[in-house]
């Protein structure tokens, strides 16, 4: 039997390293991002999660037509800058909500009106909810929200199990501006990504995609609506080392 996806952000990062391995196991993939999207086995329609007046539309022809899904990955999201929370802009703050917070639960209340069986819904998380390091700002904000929206949602999905997965750090373009561009002396939390880059400890994106296919059984074995960080399943003394246990 065909196992259906639903990724969002599949044109670089991990939404593209997902898409990639789901395809190598006989997925039928289906994903939308801004930008176009370089596999061509996946199901793609281009569109921008906050254009709510476009979007139900968008998610209609990408998908509408499916029996039911298997996993829905909601990725698609942006760091914003690395600094001080004090100076940071409140537009920037808002733009980051909007992408990371707000977008997702425009998906979320298209799927749940759409009324089709979801088995799985992943919610791609971060450490940086809970850790609250210097700098993260906007991003902590809104991926501290997104751990509250995936707990809100998990009573309002009978039959889907949800899920906020904190992935790890993986090496993306993403990686590229904290690697090269941010201040680590200003902002410490910087240096330990640093130092990981290259390693194993810092997979690329579709070794990422493998280890989150690898405990998606695992995150249906908790409650539905938990926040999880992969390394807690994965890597438990790397997991305790971090949140200093």
């Amino acid at each position: 039997m065909t196992r259906h996806a639903f990724i969002t952000g599949v044109s670089s990062g991990l939404g593209h390293g997902l898409a990639e391995y789901l395809g190598q196991q006989q997925w039928s993939v289906h994903g939308c991002s801004r930008r176009d999207c370089d596999l061509p086995a996946v199901h793609h329609a281009r569109c921008d999660l906050t254009d709510y007046s476009a979007l139900p539309g968008a998610l209609e022809g990408l998908i509408g037509d499916l029996p039911a899904l298997d996993l829905v990955v909601l990725n698609a999201g942006v760091l914003g800058e690395i600094r001080d929370i004090s100076s940071t802009p409140m537009a920037d703050m808002k733009q980051v909500m909007e992408i990371n917070v707000w977008a997702n639960k425009a998906v979320l209340d298209w799927l749940h009106a759409w009324g089709r069986p979801i088995r799985q819904i992943v919610m791609i998380s971060s450490g940086a909810a809970v850790l609250g390091n210097k700098g993260w700002g906007g991003y902590a904000l809104s991926k501290s929200a997104l751990n509250m929206l995936a707990k809100l949602y998990a009573h309002e999905f009978a039959g889907t199990h949800i899920s906020a997965l904190a992935p790890g750090i993986i090496d993306t373009a993403m990686m590229d501006h904290l690697c090269d561009e941010a201040d680590a002396d200003a902002f410490p939390a910087l240096r330990r990504l640093r130092e990981a880059r290259g390693t194993e400890i810092m997979p690329g994106p579709l070794g990422a995609a493998e280890k989150i296919v690898s405990v998606l059984a695992s995150l249906r074995e908790r409650p539905s609506g938990e926040f999880v960080d992969i390394r807690e399943i994965l890597a438990p003394e790397l997991f305790a080392q971090l949140h200093g246990r």
